[in-house]
């Protein structure tokens, strides 16, 4: 059948930013094929309820506290998935996010601060991941991106740039690594999550949806099933691409005004 080409037992997946929004999502959606998940997080606490809820599905789930942004923590990551797992297979980067700043306003420490949490992290998480993968005959890495990064923003010089940046990295990992290891990513678009609701009132949203094509807001499942699909074995044919998933927007749907 073709569903079992998305199926994924015996598997070993890496989601880093698996406390919660699309990180979350994306291990659950893993474990419900079959995969073995190591949920990485800042937070214990969150990340300790994905591994809970990933357990429910009869796969092994392993909790790591985890701030990607210091190497050794993602050594020990890295570490912890081979030693407990024997192997990895999917690496999903899901850590990224900048608060919104007029040009003019970012200094170059900001700037640099912003490239390194949303590019260089997930180059490292890679790099230290790859060797295990190429151990076992391959594997899949999936890069959350943004539709920022490919449409301009006002407010967001920073955090687009640097997902601009991701989406060419995914391109030159994947041309260099095939074909043992695919590398793609997700442009994500305007989602309901954690990060974004804070800044919606009822009016914002309804703008917000307004200037979307399909008329809503993303929500998680939209993104993990990406996920889900791009890390499995449906997608064997797939690498160095760039998956628009964004209700089909061409232009900014942000709502806000960025003052000066």
């Amino acid at each position: 059948m073709i569903l079992d080409r998305f199926r994924m037992d015996g598997k070993v997946a890496i989601i880093t930013g698996a406390g919660r929004g699309i990180g979350r999502g994306s291990a659950l959606a893993l474990a419900d094929v079959g995969a073995n998940v190591v949920c990485a997080a800042r937070t214990e606490e969150q990340v300790l309820q994905t591994v809970e809820e990933a357990k429910q599905r009869g796969v092994e789930a392993i909790p790591v506290v985890c701030d990607v942004t210091q190497r050794e923590q993602l050594e020990n990551l890295v570490d912890t998935a081979v030693k407990r797992l024997g192997r990895i297979d999917v690496l999903v980067n899901n850590v990224g996010g900048t608060m919104p700043k007029p040009a003019l306003r970012t200094s170059e420490r900001f700037f640099n601060q912003a490239f390194e949490f949303n590019v260089t992290t997930a180059f490292v998480a890679s790099r230290l991941t790859i060797p295990h993968m190429l151990e076992t005959g391959g594997g899949a890495i999936v890069n959350i991106s943004s539709a920022a990064g490919r449409i301009p923003l006002p407010g967001f010089v920073a955090y687009a740039t640097a997902k601009a940046a991701m989406a060419h990295m995914t391109r030159v990992l994947a041309h260099e690594l095939a074909p043992q290891v695919r590398v793609n990513a997700i442009a994500v678009g305007a989602t309901l999550t954690s990060a974004l609701e804070p800044f919606l009132d009822a009016e914002a949203r309804k703008r917000m949806e307004r200037m979307t094509p399909l008329g809503s807001l993303g929500e998680v499942d939209d993104i993990a099933t990406a996920v889900l699909y791009l890390a499995s074995p449906a997608s064997r044919w797939v690498t160095g691409k760039i998956f628009e998933i964004d209700g089909g927007q061409e232009a900014s749907n942000w709502p806000f005004e960025m003052q000066g």
